[in-house]
């Protein structure tokens, strides 16, 4: 441990934290900033007036870094050293260091916005610039002129750019450490490979016959790539002549794995044996991984962007940037000279890569984040003129408003609704937690829970669909139950019942062809669920065990519930085919996707208007996760979409000109073999009373 680098600055860290109240730490990949700062602070009696909490990025850092500190300390881990992650409190009234998610430390102010439970807030891994750590650098602006005295706060960072941060908060003292332990050569491709999945195999093949020992890292995009060339290597180590080579152990390493199987990265391997650790960007910085000689970067990373002007989230494989790939090539110089094989020629990085990754701030959707601003009732506050280190578009932040606006969160003066406040203590997106607050109203609350959990998994849970194809109609295996007709919403919710009557058995997740791992995580969401709703609940919030669904049951409350909370997710049927628009600020022409258990009615029409999860854009823009619901229900929904006015909903007073309307639910051009659709809700009510009558003449003849 005492050859970690920031040990050797341990006086210099003390004495500038003293002095300043804001301090930022450039500590090189390696440096021990993620483990080291917070007991180097506890060492010099900072917990002796509140604990140290250490903000992470993502879970599996918050989890193993504590784990890991915790063992230094070697004390119990959640005693002295615990780490709270969404739906997981491993800390007791004995925490002096707590490792948090940013998301975690977010929700915490709500209930105390002054934090004063913690003597030091240290960010880590600020480069990362996660949508919640650009929230709370705007937060901790404000909070130091109100807690000068009695809080420090550290931002740690591998590589951000310290001086732009520094100027945020009044140009407080910078701080290096070097971290990079030895030289790292950087071999560039000649050109760019025709899959970087046959490169990546090809090139870990040659490095484990040639090269002498020493682990080697690979960066792949994601679970799908990870697992493939997992089940490749294998194949292909296997069939080496005997001898030729030492043997190999080959580990996946992604966020979606189980945390004890996460923990098999950082043991020992046996002697004379090498490790492939195949990982996605969770390996840049937030992970450290000991024995890593060699690195292979493909030169890609897997990236959720969302498109305010459609509403729509893509998950696009998109070019790394400089900065990320300078971090992968240092993973490699952490225990000896090591190697980094780019699978990329180097005018590549010079001149297509980005110089610094775009922040999350900039590609998400901030309805869960305007949302928790606008609970704190700030009244300085004006969303779109708030305080960001790397403002979001006013498109983007407008499009958070109206959603909030939509699903009854904010009212039309921007001021937050008693039900926007409770919506916002609820660790889920705005839609979710409208729905269950609705659910409750409606006596479907256990229903409403299980969607939610359902919902919230962040796997694929039916397998078949994990390799999703847009060219075929999928059918559910006819065992599972296929929804009654109304949609996915109530397959998730059947099928976990089903689950349930199984007493959660793993084996019939395995029969049923589902992923094990996908349904516990489930489990565990909605019990946690069920406990923060205890409070509030009017209702039973047991699993239903009824052994046999009610024939022709219509699931109305919980399909009204959704459609409350899903206001901003709203589409209309064509009327001559199933095509369907989305209703709301900027309408497009969008499809059902060809996985859902939606069904048409004998003259193979869908329904009327659906309540869709998402959007996603993939050779067609499709609605994924889709509920049949009623016009009534929708009705209120096109009468609020009238009289929106932004300016109002953020917070900054009426306009005293005319006011701001949105474009008139801008209705999609006339495209051609496309129905033109119809102008105004009075015709609307009158087109879907068409469909109406015309299906009733059907039916009497």
């Amino acid at each position: 441990m005492a050859q970690l680098p920031i040990l050797q600055f341990e006086e210099k860290i003390v004495e500038t934290v003293e002095k300043n109240p804001v301090v930022v730490i450039i500590g090189e990949t390696g440096s021990g900033k993620s483990t080291q700062l917070s007991q180097i602070l506890q060492r010099r009696g900072y917990t002796k007036s509140g604990c140290i909490a250490v903000t992470q990025p993502r879970r599996v850092a918050a989890v193993s870094v504590s784990r890991r500190v915790a063992q230094e300390l070697n004390v119990k881990l959640g005693e002295e050293v615990g780490y709270a992650i969404r739906f997981e409190d491993r800390t007791s009234e004995k925490t002096l260091i707590k490792y948090l998610t940013d998301g975690v430390l977010l929700r915490e102010s709500l209930s105390n916005p002054d934090l004063s439970q913690y003597s030091v807030i240290i960010l880590d891994e600020a480069h990362e610039r996660s949508l919640n750590t650009d929230i709370l650098l705007g937060l901790m602006k404000r909070l130091i002129k109100l807690r000068a005295s009695n809080l420090k706060v550290l931002i740690t960072s591998a590589t951000l750019d310290g001086e732009k941060v520094s100027r945020f908060f009044s140009n407080c003292p910078i701080l290096n450490v070097p971290g990079k332990l030895f030289p790292v050569e950087i071999q560039h491709s000649s050109e760019r490979p025709k899959s970087y999945l046959e490169a990546s195999l090809k090139t870990a093949i040659d490095i484990h016959v040639r090269e002498p020992e020493g682990d080697v890292l690979i960066f792949m995009t994601g679970q799908d790539d990870i697992e493939k060339l997992v089940s490749k290597l294998e194949e292909r180590i296997k069939h080496l002549e005997e001898g030729s080579c030492m043997d190999a152990i080959i580990l996946p390493l992604h966020g979606s794995l189980p945390p004890e199987l996460q923990v098999r990265v950082f043991s020992q391997p046996p002697p004379n044996c090498r490790r492939f650790i195949i990982a996605t960007n969770i390996a840049e910085t937030s992970l450290t991984v000991d024995g890593v000689v060699y690195v292979i970067d493909t030169g890609f990373v897997k990236q959720r962007q969302y498109n305010p002007s459609t509403g729509m989230y893509s998950l696009d494989v998109v070019q790394i940037s400089k900065v990320q790939a300078n971090q992968r090539a240092g993973r490699a110089g952490r225990t000896r000279p090591g190697k980094c094989y780019r699978l990329y020629p180097s005018v590549v990085y010079k001149d297509d890569f980005l110089d610094a990754t775009v922040p999350e701030i900039q590609r998400s959707s901030l309805a869960g984040s305007v949302l928790y601003l606008k609970s704190l009732d700030l009244p300085d506050i004006d969303i779109l003129k708030f305080d960001f280190l790397d403002p979001p578009s006013s498109e983007a932040l407008e499009d958070a408003l109206k959603q909030l606006y939509l699903i009854d969160a904010i009212d039309e003066d921007g001021s937050i609704t008693s039900l926007g406040r409770t919506m916002a203590e609820l660790p889920l997106e705005p839609s979710l937690s409208r729905t269950l607050l609705e659910a409750n109203e409606c006596g479907c609350l256990s229903h409403a829970l299980t969607v939610a959990a359902m919902l919230s998994a962040e796997t694929t849970l039916l397998l078949g669909q994990s390799k999703s194809t847009d060219k075929k109609r999928k059918h559910t295996p006819s065992h599972l139950p296929d929804g009654s007709g109304w949609g996915d919403h109530i397959q998730l919710l059947q099928i976990y019942e089903l689950w349930h009557q199984t007493d959660y058995s793993t084996d019939w997740c395995k029969e049923n062809n589902l992923q094990v791992r996908g349904m516990m995580f489930v489990k565990d969401v909605r019990k946690q669920l069920t406990q923060i709703m205890q409070k509030i609940a009017k209702g039973s919030m047991d699993v239903k065990t009824s052994q046999k669904r009610k024939e022709g049951q219509d699931y109305r409350p919980l399909r009204k519930a959704l459609c409350s909370g899903f206001a901003n997710q709203l589409a209309e049927r064509m009327i001559r085919h199933n095509g369907y628009r989305t209703l709301g600020f900027k309408s497009q022409l969008v499809q059902v996707h060809p996985s859902s258990v939606l069904k048409p009615d004998e003259d193979g029409m869908l329904p009327n208007y659906v309540v869709y999860h998402e959007l996603i854009a993939t050779s067609r823009p499709y609605m994924r996760n889709v509920c049949a619901v009623e016009m009534q229900w929708v009705r209120p929904v096109l009468a609020k979409l009238d009289k929106i006015n932004v300016r109002k909903l953020s917070g900054g007073g009426s306009q005293s000109h005319e006011e701001i309307q949105t474009e008139n639910l801008n209705l999609p051009k006339d495209d051609a073999g496309v129905p033109q659709p119809l102008d105004d809700r009075e015709s609307r009510i009158l087109a879907a009373r068409e469909r109406f009558l015309a299906r009733s003449r059907k039916a009497n003849k």
